[in-house]
């Protein structure tokens, strides 16, 4: 009989610690919402554990492959947003999109390579319900000047 993996003991598996709580909201909004069987994540973006943030136009200033890792910064700081408001990622059942927005120039063309750096980190938490429906696009600037800012939908699993 085959035991099934947490999601925190996946991310411990591919050496993923993720940050102890996500970075605070600049505005009159909540990182979660949580509603029903529902989680809603408010965009979060590329700040380390240390308050740095990544910025930068993304074909200027930063590359596409840097701006991937920031994306999988932003991907790292939704988990912690999800797990301090759930207490445990074991309560997402499914992620059901993540919409993603790259700070780039206007003839920028690879805005899914590098919002692609947080796909793949829900589907290393997740497995197969880590791999979700997803929008991403470029904007002419995000707060703070940051390269990447990601916001998500999550299905959650039924309290008992």
């Amino acid at each position: 009989m085959k035991i099934a993996r947490s999601s925190e003991m996946r991310l411990a598996e591919a050496g993923i610690d993720l940050p102890q709580a996500a970075p605070e909201p600049i505005g009159s909004f909540r990182n979660v919402v949580v509603h029903g069987d529902m989680a809603w994540v408010s965009g979060q973006g590329p700040v380390h554990a240390d308050g740095r943030l990544e910025r930068g136009k993304v074909g200027q200033d930063v590359t596409p492959e840097l701006a991937r890792e920031h994306a999988r910064l932003v991907a790292m700081n939704i988990l912690a947003a999800l797990r301090g408001a759930l207490g445990d990622l074991d309560r997402v059942e499914r992620v059901i999109k993540l919409q993603g927005l790259v700070n780039a120039v206007p003839d920028f063309e690879q805005h899914p390579f590098v919002i692609d750096g947080a796909s793949e980190l829900m589907a290393e938490a997740f497995g197969d319900a880590g791999v979700h429906g997803r929008t991403s696009f470029g904007v002419g600037s995000l707060p703070n000047n940051i390269t990447v800012e990601i916001d998500g939908v999550f299905a959650l699993k039924p309290v008992r």
